[in-house]
């Protein structure tokens, strides 16, 4: 599938999850079936969604640190969705270039919000720096940080 796809999917799949609020481990399950993901797939779509439910408080936080004048509650749940990506791929993924989490979130954003939204992704995104995870809640990494970064090594960006 490759990593654009999978984040693609995982992007679907925090969105998902941010409206259907029940069911919530059968809606993983479910989404991690699909026939066209492979074993690396479901292991980056696995570490991107454990670990953004594992921080996003710390996430939201960012967010609302440099959306100026945004609260989380008047995002759309599109861009909530993207923006945690980007800031959980910024903050903890070793294997990922900070402007590949960047320009991945803006083409995300460019897909499935508005015409702006690419815009306000890129903005904001280019505020995070890997400070913010230290400032905002000094904790260890968590195990899907771990376990993500340990599959990373066989898995392409592109």
């Amino acid at each position: 599938m490759g990593r654009r796809a999978s984040r693609e999917a995982a992007m679907k799949l925090l969105y998902q999850l941010e409206i259907q609020k029940s069911d919530r481990s059968e809606q993983i399950e479910t989404a991690l079936h699909d026939e066209n993901l492979t074993d690396s797939d479901r292991k980056y779509i696995r570490g991107i969604i454990d670990g953004v439910s594992e921080r996003v408080a710390l996430l939201d936080r960012v967010i609302e640190k440099y959306a100026m004048g945004w609260k989380i509650n008047r995002l759309s749940k599109v861009d909530l969705s993207i923006l945690r990506i980007g800031i959980y791929e910024i903050l903890y993924r070793e294997d990922i270039p900070f402007s590949v989490s960047v320009n991945e979130a803006v083409e995300l954003a460019k897909k499935y919000s508005n015409e702006d939204a690419g815009a306000f992704v890129n903005g904001l995104l280019a505020k995070v720096t890997k400070n913010d995870a230290e400032e905002e809640a000094p904790e260890t990494s968590g195990p899907a940080d771990k376990a993500a970064t340990s599959e990373a090594a066989d898995t392409s960006d592109k």
